[in-house]
Protein backbone atom coordinates (compact mmCIF):
# COMPACT_ATOMS: atom_id res chain seq x y z
CA UNK A 1 0.00 0.00 0.00
CA UNK A 2 1.15 3.55 -1.04
CA UNK A 3 1.30 6.10 1.62
CA UNK A 4 -0.82 8.92 0.89
CA UNK A 5 1.53 11.43 2.25
CA UNK A 6 5.15 10.94 0.69
CA UNK A 7 4.12 7.51 -1.47
CA UNK A 8 6.28 5.37 0.11
CA UNK A 9 5.40 1.41 -0.55
CA UNK A 10 4.47 -0.35 2.37
CA UNK A 11 3.85 -4.33 2.84
CA UNK A 12 0.32 -5.35 3.27
CA UNK A 13 -0.88 -4.89 6.48
CA UNK A 14 1.22 -1.90 7.76
CA UNK A 15 -0.64 0.16 10.26
CA UNK A 16 2.17 3.22 9.67
CA UNK A 17 3.95 4.57 6.58
CA UNK A 18 7.50 2.95 7.12
CA UNK A 19 8.62 6.40 5.09
CA UNK A 20 7.13 9.15 6.72
CA UNK A 21 5.06 7.15 9.86
CA UNK A 22 1.70 8.30 8.79
CA UNK A 23 -1.33 6.41 10.07
CA UNK A 24 -1.82 4.47 6.93
CA UNK A 25 -5.35 2.80 8.59
CA UNK A 26 -8.10 3.63 10.46
CA UNK A 27 -9.98 3.34 14.37
CA UNK A 28 -13.68 1.53 14.43
CA UNK A 29 -15.64 4.28 16.35
CA UNK A 30 -17.70 1.13 17.91
CA UNK A 31 -14.79 -0.96 19.07
CA UNK A 32 -11.71 1.43 18.41
CA UNK A 33 -9.70 -1.82 16.73
CA UNK A 34 -7.57 -0.53 14.54
CA UNK A 35 -8.94 -1.16 10.95
CA UNK A 36 -6.46 -1.53 7.88
CA UNK A 37 -6.35 1.26 5.34
CA UNK A 38 -9.45 1.64 3.07
CA UNK A 39 -11.69 -0.05 5.13
CA UNK A 40 -15.56 0.76 5.28
CA UNK A 41 -16.91 -1.19 8.03
CA UNK A 42 -15.24 -3.01 10.67
CA UNK A 43 -14.01 -6.45 10.46
CA UNK A 44 -14.86 -7.01 14.45
CA UNK A 45 -18.14 -5.78 14.98
CA UNK A 46 -19.61 -5.06 11.40
CA UNK A 47 -19.92 -1.07 12.42
CA UNK A 48 -19.33 1.25 9.49
CA UNK A 49 -16.55 3.64 9.62
CA UNK A 50 -17.02 7.07 8.67
CA UNK A 51 -14.53 8.43 6.30
CA UNK A 52 -11.98 11.10 7.35
CA UNK A 53 -13.78 15.04 6.69
CA UNK A 54 -10.12 16.12 5.24
CA UNK A 55 -10.06 16.25 1.62
CA UNK A 56 -7.71 14.44 -0.62
CA UNK A 57 -4.97 16.78 -1.05
CA UNK A 58 -2.88 14.77 -3.32
CA UNK A 59 -3.79 16.58 -6.47
CA UNK A 60 -4.45 20.13 -5.05
CA UNK A 61 -1.98 21.91 -6.92
CA UNK A 62 0.87 21.01 -8.64
CA UNK A 63 2.95 22.83 -5.98
CA UNK A 64 2.18 20.09 -3.24
CA UNK A 65 3.97 16.93 -5.12
CA UNK A 66 6.57 18.59 -7.62
CA UNK A 67 10.09 19.69 -7.11
CA UNK A 68 10.48 23.68 -7.44
CA UNK A 69 13.67 22.85 -9.20
CA UNK A 70 12.20 20.69 -11.61
CA UNK A 71 8.39 23.16 -11.84
CA UNK A 72 11.04 25.59 -13.34
CA UNK A 73 13.23 23.29 -15.80
CA UNK A 74 9.30 23.00 -17.17
CA UNK A 75 8.55 26.18 -16.97
CA UNK A 76 11.76 26.93 -19.18
CA UNK A 77 11.50 24.47 -21.56
CA UNK A 78 7.83 24.71 -22.20
CA UNK A 79 7.91 25.30 -26.00
CA UNK A 80 9.92 22.07 -26.64
CA UNK A 81 7.75 20.32 -24.41
CA UNK A 82 4.28 21.35 -25.91
CA UNK A 83 5.59 19.21 -29.38
CA UNK A 84 3.69 19.82 -32.72
CA UNK A 85 0.00 19.66 -33.37
CA UNK A 86 -1.17 19.05 -36.80
CA UNK A 87 -4.70 18.17 -37.74
CA UNK A 88 -5.01 14.43 -40.09
CA UNK A 89 -7.52 12.51 -41.03
CA UNK A 90 -7.70 8.54 -40.23
CA UNK A 91 -9.69 6.12 -42.43
CA UNK A 92 -10.74 2.81 -40.72
CA UNK A 93 -11.84 -0.18 -43.33
CA UNK A 94 -13.13 -3.65 -42.31
CA UNK A 95 -12.26 -5.26 -45.75
CA UNK A 96 -15.06 -8.80 -45.45
CA UNK A 97 -12.86 -12.13 -46.27
CA UNK A 98 -9.26 -10.14 -45.88
CA UNK A 99 -7.72 -12.67 -44.54
CA UNK A 100 -8.76 -15.26 -47.75
CA UNK A 101 -7.34 -12.11 -49.85
CA UNK A 102 -4.11 -12.19 -48.22
CA UNK A 103 -3.35 -16.38 -48.19
CA UNK A 104 -3.43 -16.07 -51.87
CA UNK A 105 -0.93 -13.07 -52.50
Amino acid sequence: MDCLRCRHANPPGSNSCLGCGARLGSTCPACAKDLPAGARLCNTCGAPVEQSSTPDTRFASPEAYTPRHFAEKILVSKSAIDGERKQVTVLFVDVSGFTALRSQV
